[in-house]
């Protein structure tokens, strides 16, 4: 058994050794830290192209809706090609 530290905790008996095991720890959890860190920019890169796509989808979309909504207000004379035929 081992003799107990002058303030009465045996555990520590040996302080470099805890602090070099702090030190170890905290390289990791930054190398951890880091991991993520690089992890989440990467889907944040790929969120920002999910919507450049989606808004580009809407855009053309309601371009789409648009184009019928032109023809249908346009006159049947119009729509029957009358407007191309010239009087003889």
């Amino acid at each position: 058994m081992a003799p107990p530290h002058p303030n009465g905790d045996a555990s520590s008996t040996h302080p470099e050794a805890d602090l070099a095991q702090a030190f170890k720890d905290l390289a990791r959890g930054e190398r951890t830290a880091s991991a993520l860190e690089q992890h989440l920019d990467a889907l944040e890169e790929r969120i920002e192209e999910l919507l450049a796509s989606a808004q580009e989808n809407q855009k053309s979309s309601e371009a789409g809706n648009d184009q019928p909504s032109q023809r249908s207000s346009s006159s049947p004379s119009q729509e029957n090609g009358e407007h191309d035929k010239t009087p003889a």
